[in-house]
């Protein structure tokens, strides 16, 4: 083996902007962008105002687990709607505690900047429902949510975490996409569902912040967990390999295609998730799962995302010896959306 082969291979740092003489800069990079901006493609880039409103979307997610619950939420700006939802699963009584999700008008209900962390806000208002995830001083994301069956208030420290991932890439249909993908996140606050509170101290967090000119069809496999000392981050679908990225003991390194074999119609049946570099050959185990099927003709969305614990192996590198991955929280996910 080459001393090239016996390294893992290092990501660049992140550009100052996605777009560059009016194309996008495909790759993978490490760190954190200040904006992901579309407005300068040009060429067999540029669309239409009224393709780019229709298509633009913009989204951040925030997954929060610990020994007692994991907690879901997202903001996602649709261009022409705004919809956000939020979760708690129990994990000692295995079940989904509270369950919401909502939809609004672009810009009256909220919407998502096209800033992805630092300098990041997403807001959505609705009747009985607040929710806000803003990036503050002391480099702190910090997220809100009040809704009629559930309240959160949590702080993430951003600058004790290994390296964010910055994705850039094509997408069939679409244009191209951007997102950037965090490691374990440093929690403090709690959530509350009805009388019952949790102290998310010994919770870890992961953000994805994305912004895409995407398709109408929309699908994707997901999975992803993390602890301080290995995380991953997967994706088989609409962006490709992209996205696909593992973290170990601090080091952020890219990974191959990934294969995601499980059963669609039992989705709490064990799921088998594999790289084709063989660094990662991980089985998931859920726990439980939040699901949400919608169709209101001029969009739909077929979701479930299944909450539980990875076991397996990950490498650093294909000549390095395997590191044991055992009960590591994670969620994957099954989606198709036409938006």
């Amino acid at each position: 083996m080459t001393a090239v082969a016996a390294r893992a291979l290092a990501l660049p740092g992140v550009p100052r902007r996605v777009v560059e003489s009016g194309e996008p800069l495909h790759g993978r990079y490490a760190g954190r962008i200040d904006e992901i901006d579309w407005s300068t493609l040009d060429g067999a880039y540029s669309r239409s105002c009224l393709w780019k409103r229709l298509h633009h979307k913009r989204w951040q997610y925030v997954g929060i687990g610990s020994g007692e619950v994991y907690v879901g939420m997202a903001i996602v700006d649709l261009g022409w709607s705004v919809t956000a939802f939020a979760y708690v699963f129990d994990r000692l009584r295995k079940r989904v505690m509270a369950d919401w999700a909502q939809d609004g008008l672009p810009g009256l209900s909220g919407g998502v900047s096209d800033q992805p962390v630092q300098g990041a806000e997403a807001r959505f208002r609705g009747p009985g429902a607040t929710l806000s995830l803003r990036h503050e001083a002391g480099d702190i994301m910090s997220l809100k949510v009040k809704t009629p069956v559930m309240a959160m208030q949590v702080e993430m420290a951003l600058g004790q975490c290994a390296p964010f991932l910055l994705a850039v890439g094509p997408i069939d249909g679409g244009v191209v996409h951007a997102t950037q993908k965090s490691s374990a996140l440093p929690v403090r606050g709690w959530v509350e569902v009805e009388d019952e509170r949790w102290d998310l101290a010994q919770a870890v967090a992961c953000l994805d912040s994305s912004n895409g000119l995407l398709a109408r069809d929309t699908a994707w496999r997901w999975a992803c967990a993390h602890s301080p000392e290995v995380g991953f981050n997967l994706q088989q679908g609409y962006f490709g390999g992209q996205e696909n990225v593992l973290w170990l003991k601090g080091e952020l390194i890219p990974l191959g295609a990934a294969h995601f074999e499980f059963d669609a119609q039992q989705p709490l049946a064990p799921w088998h998730i594999r790289t084709d570099d063989g660094l990662l050959d991980l089985v998931f185990q859920p726990e439980g799962a939040r699901s949400d099927d919608r169709d209101m003709l001029i969009a739909a969305s077929h979701y479930v995302q299944p909450v539980g614990t990875f076991h397996g192996t990950v490498r650093h590198t294909q000549g390095s010896a395997p590191v044991r991955v055992e009960g590591l929280l994670g969620v994957t996910e099954d989606h198709r959306s036409r938006w």
